[in-house]
């Protein structure tokens, strides 16, 4: 019987093998190509409800709303660099993962850790849509809209007690909205400091993993379990208002100076000072400088035929760095013809001061200010000045961002935890940021005038634009806070060349110093008087002692 099984097999073979390869020969050769029809295309407009819901979850966020732009230029641009970005990134996951994995090794009987395969695939994330938010501060605010399908090839080996485990993740699934902030923005390349990402809602993300070569996603209820818990974690973390802060530029580079606090000087007397003129004693008067600022100096009044003076007189100085600023005094002989001669010069350190505290400095005055010069022994006489350093206070008011996109309060107030700023003295500040759409009638060469209690500062002039940017700021020191009073801004523009009607007003307005002083700084733009289009960008800051 069972020769007879196998003689019949082998026929079987013989025949059927020449009658299969003749009977595909027939077909391939006289069989007609069916015509491939073209799919249908439905509009929009003509589907149905539940046709719509299906599809709408995949219609870009740049169709369903309009402040959304497209950014094709952006996911070429990424397709195109994929292949390098996927072998960067990949590196700094080896060489961030590489010492974790160094620290379980040992432990829990874990012989050895480590990529076997790392790999973000072929297909990179793409953005479905990128909003952007204009604000009052010195930021530049994105919300894109990223997906992320990925074909990643990652296997992670692990050896537990001579095992050889494989962990492999697959059909990798992102989507996520996040708020990207480039803050704050400086003139130092790439022209931003750092980069503040915050995730606006939680973010969806699904994958497979298989471990043995089985994947565990699909055991009852785990996968609900592990999508949850993802989740959560990254919302703790990164869900606004929580951030993730990356710098970029180192902070001592592009940290702007600040004041810190005031220096009040009181000139009191000098005594025994040189007698410069010839038929009759000095006329003294004594210039008062400190380093690092940009305002002219101070001067005393000038006490004719005296060299013993005394003034009595006060000064104040905003103070930035107590640690490295110094205080330049010189003595000099008032000439009503040619220069003034200097009687002599003294240095004094602010580190030497401590806050609150009156010091009294009597110091003997020298030639100049280089001490190795031992061929100047002559007696110049003495200066007495008295000197307190009064901080200001620490930030009461607090930047409070919220989620409409503007990052800051719609209103651009901050508000002061308590009563202190009104009352004392303090420091107001005013930064002319910029203008927009002033327009002269014969030119625009506009610049800001900014008057405060009968005092006038202005920012430089740009020629042949409607569109101002000075970023310039304006301090005044005030012994108590400015609750009536109110800043006038004007912008001008003035002819570049010589003419009877050389100047002319754009615009102006006057800002009201109550809410300045109630919430300690505002930031807003403002309607100019005057002006069809024009709005001034104004900030102003009140800070106390």
């Amino acid at each position: 019987m069972g020769f007879l099984s196998t003689i019949f097999g082998i026929l079987g073979f013989a025949i059927g093998l020449p009658l299969g390869l003749v009977l595909g020969f027939y077909l391939f050769v006289y069989s007609q190509p069916k015509d491939v029809e073209e799919p249908v295309t439905t509009p929009l407009h003509k589907l149905d409800t539940s046709a719509l819901q299906e599809i709408l979850p995949e219609i870009p966020l740049w169709i369903k709303s309009p402040d959304y732009d497209r950014v094709d230029w952006l996911n070429k641009f990424i397709l195109d660099m994929w292949p390098y970005l996927d072998r960067a990134i990949c590196g700094n996951i080896r060489s961030t993962a590489e010492p974790m994995f160094a620290e379980y090794i040992g432990k829990y009987k874990i012989e050895a850790i480590e990529f076997e395969k790392l790999s973000l695939g072929t297909l990179p994330p793409t953005f479905h849509g990128m909003k952007v938010y204009e604000t009052n501060e010195k930021e530049l605010v994105m919300e894109p809209v990223i997906k992320w399908a990925g074909n990643p090839n990652i296997i992670l080996g692990l050896r537990v007690l001579s095992l050889h485990i494989k962990i492999q993740l697959v059909d990798l699934q992102i989507f996520m909205a996040p708020r990207i902030k480039l803050k704050p923005l400086v003139p130092t390349f790439p022209c931003f400091a750092n980069i503040v990402v915050s995730l606006m809602e939680k973010p969806h993300v699904d994958f497979g993993l298989k471990i043995l070569g089985g994947d565990i996603m699909s055991i009852p209820g785990l996968y609900r379990f592990v999508q949850e818990t993802i989740k959560k974690q990254i919302a703790n973390m990164y869900l606004w208002p929580q951030t993730l802060e990356v710098p970029i530029l180192d902070a001592s580079t592009v940290a702007a100076t600040q004041p810190v606090g005031i220096l009040h000087v009181k000139v009191v007397r000098a005594m025994k000072l040189l007698k410069m003129d010839f038929l009759g004693a000095s006329d003294p008067y004594v210039k008062l400088k400190l380093s690092g600022d940009r305002l002219p100096a101070k001067k005393t009044s000038i006490i004719r035929k005296n060299l013993n003076p005394e003034w009595n007189e006060n000064f104040k100085f905003i103070v930035k760095d107590p640690q490295s600023q110094i205080l330049h005094l010189q003595v000099f002989d008032w000439d009503k013809v040619g220069a003034h001669d200097r009687l002599g010069i003294q240095l004094v350190p602010l580190n030497l001061l401590q806050p609150h505290e009156k010091k009294e400095f009597v110091l003997d005055l020298m030639k100049h200010t280089d001490i190795s010069d031992h061929q100047d022994k002559k007696r110049r006489g003495q200066l007495v000045v008295e000197l307190t350093f009064v901080p200001f206070k620490e930030e009461s008011g607090s930047f409070k961002e919220l989620p409409n996109g503007y990052g800051r309060i719609e209103s651009g107030i901050d508000k002061v935890s308590d009563d202190s700023a009104l009352s004392g003295a303090g420091l107001l500040s005013v930064i002319v940021q910029g203008a927009e759409d002033v327009e002269g009638e014969r030119h625009n060469n506009p610049y800001a005038l900014v008057i405060f209690r009968g005092e006038k500062k202005k920012t430089k002039m740009l020629r042949k634009t409607r569109d101002p940017r000075w970023n310039e700021e304006f301090q005044f020191m005030l012994d108590e806070p400015p609750l009536s009073d109110k800043i006038h801004i004007a912008v001008m523009s003035k002819r570049t060349s010589i003419s009877f009607r050389s100047k002319e007003s754009l615009g102006h307005v006057q800002i009201n110093l109550n809410d300045v002083v109630h919430n300690g700084r505002i930031n807003e733009k403002y309607h100019l008087i005057d002006s069809k289009n024009g709005v001034i960008h104004v900030e102003i800051r009140w800070t106390t002692v």
